[in-house]
């Protein structure tokens, strides 16, 4: 399939630098067959029914973002990382910038005056070297050591889309950080989760929504343009995650008894996926997962998902016109952009309904 098909014109001041506050306050576009409505994402307990199941990715985004210097016997060079996947205790796959600063069998030392974690500098070697910059990092701690020095030295990983225009700062540490993380290991937030308040998770509750919690380690690789022309030529970065069986468990009776599985994210959905039988029936499961959903798709689980706008060309939009068609989706995208919607991770959200006539 052409990726070109997935572009539209996006302008430049549509994507939002800070969220909305209070978090539930952004506006969410409702996406059904019938055409758009414009509502808050605070409305989003009288959208659903008693008896729907929300799926939030409950994965802790991880200071991922490491500066550094390249040490080559006498010649340094300074280097940026950004860690996406652990492969080890004691090692992480990473984008470097710049890579071709890099050879395998470098050191590569990160910390600097004020930050320096442990007995010195959390240092490490280029043990393998990929394309598109990715590198294989062996440090010299391990486990939760290595965590701790991580968190000392390394700052919040905001997308480039936000970082290229203004700093880090502390109110990113808690605005990039949905307000139910807990399981730490992703570099990159599952940001249509960082909508919710514990207000509205407090008003879902009442109208007899339920809630349900997977875990997918977002890495760095969902900021990846599609370089190729063809979707067939694009490679997803895999990533790590895990749906227990109690959740299995509890999915599957919603939809025994005739409740909707909402998807919040494209992560839970990708997993959800990733779990699921060819019957529906959503098992136990964990591991990594590459799974690259476009047009033509079929859907297992879920029957609605709530999700930000998306990058043109991306593989998040090829997954939402998949969801809900790519004719809709293209429409829904041009209303969001004649009426001010913001765009993607700290921007306002979308309510989409399943079409499996996609």
């Amino acid at each position: 399939m052409r990726v070109d098909l997935f572009d539209f014109d996006l302008p430049e001041d549509r994507i939002a630098l800070r969220p909305a506050s209070p978090r539930d306050a952004a506006r969410m576009l409702v996406v059904e067959a019938d055409g758009f409505s414009d509502r808050l994402v605070s409305d989003l307990p009288g959208l659903l029914r008693a008896g729907d199941a929300l799926v939030f990715n409950d994965t802790k985004v991880i200071p991922a973002r490491l500066d550094g210097v390249r040490h080559r016997g006498e010649n340094q060079a300074r280097i940026e990382a950004t860690l996406h996947m652990r492969v080890s205790p004691d090692s992480w796959k990473a984008f470097l910038k710049p890579a071709k600063r890099v050879s395998v069998g470098d050191r590569i030392s990160f910390g600097h005056e004020g930050r320096i974690c442990l007995l010195g500098t959390l240092a490490a070697t280029v043990a393998e070297k990929g394309e598109g910059g990715e590198v294989l990092l062996e440090f010299d701690f391990s486990g939760p050591v290595l965590d701790e020095a991580i968190a000392t030295v390394g700052h919040m990983p905001l997308p480039p889309y936000i970082a290229g225009k203004r700093l880090e700062d502390e109110r990113d540490e808690a605005d990039y950080q949905t307000v139910y993380a807990r399981e730490e290991g992703a570099v990159a937030a599952p940001t249509a989760g960082l909508h919710f308040t514990p207000e509205l998770l407090a008003a879902l509750d009442a109208a007899g929504i339920e809630r349900h919690f997977v875990t997918l380690h977002v890495g760095a690789g969902t900021f990846l343009p599609v370089k190729a022309d063809d979707t067939d030529d694009h490679r997803m970065h895999a990533e790590w995650g895990v749906v227990s069986a109690e959740t299995a468990a509890a999915l599957n009776a919603v939809r025994a008894r005739g409740g909707r599985i909402v998807s919040v994210g494209t992560t839970s959905l990708r997993l959800m996926e990733s779990a699921a039988r060819r019957t529906g029936r959503i098992e136990a499961w964990s591991g990594t997962t590459d799974i690259f959903i476009t047009p033509g798709y079929r859907f297992h689980t879920a029957d609605v998902l709530m999700t930000n706008f998306h990058l043109p060309r991306s593989t998040l939009f090829m997954l939402v016109s998949a969801f809900s068609g790519t004719k809709r989706m293209k429409d829904a995208y041009a209303h969001a952009i004649d009426n001010g919607y913001r765009f993607y991770s700290y921007g306002d959200s979308s309510l989409l309904f399943r079409d499996d006539g996609a």
